[in-house]
């Protein structure tokens, strides 16, 4: 049990580092444009820009981070380990790296674009770590 707890907690941490990525890929693509003010994005940047791309990336992660880190947390104080529960862990953490690659990669006003589905794969674990953690609660 404590190889699947300890996986759990390496993938949260692995998280909270692609947390600071995105931050810094974002704050510092932003800082290198010309008249770049703190705390503004220029307004007529789109998807053709990575700076937009960039802030929009860390914006996504920061949204859905709550439910996630508010999961996770919470199972962690109940010290629920399970294997699927570790699973989803993991699939979170990587559909969020493929979801930030393909924000940072592919330039689309498209909908869905391709980070949809890894968007889509990361909420799907996230409402089945709920579940389990509710269900544990039973």
């Amino acid at each position: 049990m404590f190889e699947l707890a300890y996986s759990a907690y390496t993938a949260f941490y692995l998280y909270l580092v692609m947390l600071l990525v995105q931050w810094m890929v974002a704050t510092f693509s932003k800082a290198k444009q010309p008249n770049a003010i703190p705390g503004k994005i220029d307004k007529n940047l789109s998807h053709d820009s990575f700076v937009f791309r960039a802030h929009r990336t860390f914006q996504n992660t920061l949204e859905n981070s709550a439910l996630f880190v508010g999961t996770v947390v919470f199972a962690f104080i109940l010290n629920y380990q399970s294997p699927i529960f570790a699973v989803c862990v993991w699939t979170y953490l990587v559909a969020r790296v493929v979801h930030m690659a393909l924000y940072y990669a592919i330039s689309t006003e498209k909908n869905p674009s391709p980070r949809t589905y890894f968007f889509l794969i990361g909420l799907l674990a996230n409402v089945v770590m709920l579940v389990v953690v509710g269900l544990r609660l039973i």
